[in-house]
């Protein structure tokens, strides 16, 4: 498998990751207090960095599912 190959079957389960990371920050933000503001703003960041992984993998041809060998 080459470079190429591995990013098309590691960046969708970043991307998941990344989600579900973000979702549990939204979750935790209203009982962080003061930093509930931080925790908001890391989730959208998360949310923005996915849209670039997502345009990461479209330009490397899309997802590929991982065959084991």
């Amino acid at each position: 498998m080459d470079e190429t190959e591995k990013l098309r079957v590691l960046l969708p389960h970043w991307i998941e990751h990344n989600g579900e990371h973000a979702d549990e920050f939204r979750r935790y933000a209203p009982r962080a207090g003061v930093a509930g503001g931080k925790l908001l703003e890391a989730a959208r960041l998360l949310a923005e960095a996915n849209v670039r992984l997502s345009e990461a993998l479209d330009k490397l041809g899309g997802p590929l599912e991982y065959q084991h060998p």
